[in-house]
């Protein structure tokens, strides 16, 4: 179990990792959130998560998206299975969508724009995810 563990926290961080390097801020408490979330402007979240495929595909999307002309004021990321308070507390501000992750919000002045959740990422290849997120910032960051 132990070498299980240690498994899980590399395949962690590494995903954190891949995020931080991409230029997002993690947000790893309830206080963070709500600073950050409850900001002018617009925010793209990314419920980061450890599943493989999904999360595989996600990972690289968002990485991608900081080069587009067009961005949000900030780009975060909450660890869904990780940091349980933030992810709860940023999914509150997901009105009208379930949990999923992973998954992006687009949000501006706190209010939700649009979701693009893990059924929409999962079995896509990350391009297509990249068009959905540039469509969005083309409508929702001007």
């Amino acid at each position: 179990m132990a070498e299980f563990n240690m498994f899980i926290n590399d395949v962690v961080d590494g995903a954190r990792r891949d995020m931080v390097e991409a230029g997002y801020t993690q947000l790893e408490s309830m206080e963070d959130v709500e600073q950050t979330l409850g900001e002018k402007g617009t925010t793209l979240v990314m419920v980061n998560s450890v599943c493989g495929c999904a999360g595989g595909i996600a990972r690289p999307a968002a990485a991608y998206m900081r080069n587009y002309e067009t961005k949000p004021n900030r780009f975060v990321t909450v660890f869904a299975g990780q940091d349980k308070e933030a992810t709860a507390r940023a999914r509150e501000y997901f009105e009208g969508y379930g949990p999923s992750s992973p998954s992006f919000a687009l949000l501006k002045d706190g209010e939700i724009q649009m979701m693009i959740e893990r059924h929409e990422i999962e079995g896509h290849e990350p391009i297509q995810v990249v068009q959905k997120l540039e469509q969005a910032f083309d409508t929702y960051c001007k």
